[in-house]
């Protein structure tokens, strides 16, 4: 499908920062006063009150302002909507929400819209800094409305690199356990944020030069493709090739560190441990 129009990319941009502050103001109201704490599944993997109202109060904007035939797949909800337009929102109420719960303050709504799997636009808000990032195709990268850009950095041995570890690290060698300390060596650091979406925005405005992590969901990552693309951020697969956001793992830099990083990325023997007991 042909991208849509600007006008309607500005216009629906605004209705995601809508969304995004809405949903933030529920995370303020419940940060530090949580009365549920459930795990989903995976050890580790946790939903609170906060999340769920943070969704519905996304939910509550984009069902007034979003045409009905677009698609909406949102992490606690799953796929509310057929996507037979072809555009399909994306939407993580509370990504960090482990960080959330212990008063760690790096987590993030976001909210991203993909059009024929692309990522087009994207509103990440982290409602305990009030830093707002948004963008859109070819509408260029805020942040708090001032436009950002990626980094110049361009030897990884002057980077600050960050990543994460899915939740079955515990039960897979793929695990990134060998990554992180082999970047760790080659860098000036590798940070482990807790919440792809602010690694990816901060990646964006150049507070971090780099960012690669397996396990990863649509939610998680929709949003901060789209901005670090507007930044002048390059994002793909591992080996480079054109991101597959339902793939699970994706590289994004300021594409100076680019290829070095994907080079290096595919050199890295898994480091397996031994079975917990």
């Amino acid at each position: 499908m042909p991208l849509p129009p600007e006008s309607d990319l500005q216009r629906w941009l605004d209705s995601a920062t809508e969304a995004a502050l809405a949903a933030g103001a529920v995370l303020q109201h419940h940060w530090g006063n949580l009365t549920t704490i459930d795990e989903k599944g995976r050890s580790g993997d946790l939903v609170t009150e906060a999340d769920r109202e943070a969704e519905n109060a996304v939910m509550a904007v984009l069902e007034r302002h979003v045409p009905a035939n677009h698609g909406i797949l949102a992490e606690e909800s799953g796929a509310v909507r057929d996507q037979a337009s072809g555009l399909l929102w994306a939407i993580d109420p509370l990504d960090g929400t482990t960080n959330y719960t212990h008063q760690y303050p790096f987590c993030a709504v976001s909210i991203g819209l993909l059009a024929e799997g692309e990522p087009v636009l994207g509103v990440i808000y982290d409602p305990i800094h009030r830093d707002l990032f948004r963008a859109a195709k070819s509408l260029g990268a805020t942040l708090n409305r001032r436009p950002i850009q990626v980094s110049t950095t361009d030897q990884l041995a002057q980077s600050l690199l960050v990543t994460g570890f899915a939740y079955d690290r515990r039960e897979t060698p793929d695990n990134n356990y060998a990554e992180f300390c082999h970047f760790t060596h080659l860098t000036q650091g590798v940070r482990r944020g807790g919440a792809a979406a602010i690694d990816l925005a901060y990646v964006a405005c150049g507070r971090l030069d780099g960012y690669w992590e397996r396990g990863l969901s649509p939610w998680d990552i929709t949003a901060g493709v789209a901005i670090v693309r507007e930044a002048g951020g390059q994002v793909t697969g591992y080996d480079g090739a054109p991101l597959d956001v339902m793939s699970g793992r994706l590289l994004a830099t300021n594409g100076h560190i680019h290829q070095t990083m994907s080079q290096t990325l595919g050199k890295i023997t898994p480091l397996v441990l031994p079975a917990l007991t």
